[in-house]
Parts: C-alpha cells; sequence; structure tokens
C-alpha cells in the first residue's frame, strides 16, 4: 500500500538548506516501512487552492489507486485567504478532495492542521492561543459529514505542547541564537515549523492513529466509510 500526503510545510520534506527543520511528513517513513510507503507531495506554503493550482493534487491522485490511504492536512495558508475561510472556501475544497479520492478507489483521511506554539504574552503563562481559528473544528465536523476518518493533530499538538509548557515544547520547533546553527547565522524563532525532534513525534502519532484504524495490523486494507476517528 502507499500513504499519500497532501499539505503544507508542515508536511513536507523542508529544503536541505532549512536544515534541521523538517515537516511531519518527512519522518513518516521509519514508522511505516513494513506496511506502507510514504509518497510526500506536500509543500511549504500551500492551501488547499494552491495545491490544486500547482498540480501537485493531480499527480497526488494519478499515484493514489485501491489499497492506499490519502492524508489531507491543510488550513495554515488557507487561512490568510479570505476566500478559502474555514466554512466557506476551505470546506468546500476539501469536500472536493474527499470526493476525488474516493474517485480514484483511495481512502481518505483528513487531518487537523497542527498547532502553532503560540503560548499567551505573559512570560510565566503556559496557555496556548488558539491561532488556527475554526479550521480544525472544521475539519471535525467535516469527517462524520462525508465518511471519513479524522486524525486530529490540532488536538493532540496541542496537549503536547501544553504538557511540556513553555520551555519545554521550545525543542519541538527551530529556535537557534545567532551563530549557533549554520542553517541560521542570524538565528531563528520559529513557532510553526518543527524540528526534526517535533515532526517525529508528530509523524510517530499519525502512524499509532494509522495503525488504529487497521494499517500495519492486519496487512494492507481500505479505510471503511465507518473508520473511527482520532
Amino acid at each position: 500500500m502507499k500513504i499519500l500526503l497532501a499539505g503544507d510545510s508542515t508536511v513536507a520534506h523542508c529544503p536541505t538548506q532549512k536544515f534541521p527543520m523538517s515537516g511531519w511528513g518527512a519522518q513518516l517513513p521509519p514508522h511505516t516501512y513494513r506496511w506502507g510507503s510514504v509518497h510526500n507531495f506536500a509543500k511549504g506554503g500551500a492551501s488547499t487552492e494552491s495545491f490544486r493550482d500547482e498540480g501537485r493534487w493531480a499527480d497526488l491522485l494519478a499515484l493514489a489507486g485501491p489499497g492506499d490511504a490519502v492524508l489531507i492536512q491543510f488550513g495554515h495558508n488557507d487561512q490568510k485567504k479570505l476566500h478559502l475561510a474555514a466554512r466557506t472556501g476551505y470546506a468546500a475544497n476539501l469536500r472536493t478532495m474527499v470526493g476525488e479520492v474516493h474517485g480514484v478507489g483511495a481512502a481518505p483521511v483528513l487531518c487537523t492542521s497542527v498547532e502553532r506554539r503560540h503560548f499567551l504574552d505573559a512570560p510565566s503563562s503556559d496557555v496556548l492561543e488558539e491561532s488556527l481559528e475554526d479550521y480544525p473544528e472544521v475539519v471535525r465536523e467535516l469527517g462524520p459529514e462525508l465518511g471519513v476518518p479524522v486524525i486530529d493533530l490540532n488536538a493532540w499538538t496541542r496537549r503536547l505542547y501544553g504538557r511540556l509548557g513553555r520551555e519545554g515544547s521550545r525543542e519541538l520547533f527551530c529556535h537557534f541564537a545567532p551563530g549557533e546553527h549554520a542553517s541560521w547565522p542570524a538565528g531563528l524563532a520559529d513557532d510553526t515549523h518543527f524540528s526534526q525532534q517535533g515532526a517525529a513525534l508528530v509523524a510517530a502519532e499519525v502512524a499509532r492513529q494509522l495503525a488504529g484504524m487497521g494499517y500495519g495490523v492486519a496487512g494492507t486494507k481500505v479505510l471503511s466509510a465507518t473508520a473511527g476517528r482520532g
């Protein structure tokens, strides 16, 4: 079976010059190599609209077929476009994507967007902001509406950051002082894009939830419309 990924930079393979920045999709193969090959079509800056306009969605569908899982995670960049508001353009595009995945005989899996590491301004606060507005909730609603499983990475990452706290969660992202890392000589404080460590933790959770749907447990299978939500 194949696991095909559609998404933005939080899923994608990051350019070599941005190492150690990583999307979770780049860290997924070590968790699934025994039961599924990963094909990562995600791209930095992608929205549900640009992913189609640039031909990446067509390329993904051309490779997908029966027995394959297509994981879809967008929202970070849709959020920047008024016509891709969560309950209008974004939801409509996801509905279309799900229908097209079914059309090639593959199984769509919707993923809520991973949360940004945005804590409230008070230095001692370990309370996370909800930076993605109602985009995650729309995905949670689309799952039962369309009869497809949802991996709720937004809720999972929020719990993870909350458990680690403001300081402990910093290691999951790309934070470097000036001169600390060759890729970022001027330093970097990025609370959206994962480090290798952060991406690997998310990838492990994705693999765990896929296994809970039946992948890697009883061999290759096509997800049923009633597969459980994560």
